[in-house]
């Protein structure tokens, strides 16, 4: 067996696409992924899952229909299942996030243009 770290900086300079997250390890059903995003997503709920964001690099605003959790370099925040929830930077943003395997990124909404393909590793 190979023991070696993950260097997420490098894992980050693999990519430039925005809103695809990238699978980076596994541990038991949950992923640890890395996206980049920048601009709007769109309002959205996982009704089965929680879903955690912690930013790595830059500053990320997550709104809700009752208010809204600002996030800089090196803070996380979990938003609880089936709470719409819509991310945006105003510059680009490094987060990773953790869930389980097989969660889609615009969770319960059909499938669209910001529908990231899943279960992507790099």
């Amino acid at each position: 067996m190979e023991y070696k770290a993950l260097n997420l900086k490098n894992k980050f300079n693999l990519f430039n696409d925005k809103w695809s997250p990238k699978v980076i390890a596994e541990i038991n059903n949950y992923q640890f992924k890395l996206a980049k995003l920048k601009g709007d997503f769109q309002w959205h709920s996982h009704k089965d899952s929680d879903e955690a964001f912690l930013v790595i690099e830059g500053d990320l605003r997550i709104d809700f229909k009752d208010g809204y959790v600002n996030l800089s370099k090196g803070e996380m925040y979990v938003v609880p299942k089936g709470i719409e929830h819509k991310p945006s930077a105003s510059e680009e943003v490094e987060i990773m996030l953790i869930e389980p395997k097989g969660i889609v990124n615009t969770g319960d909404l059909a499938p669209n243009n910001l529908t990231a393909k899943n279960d992507i590793w790099i």
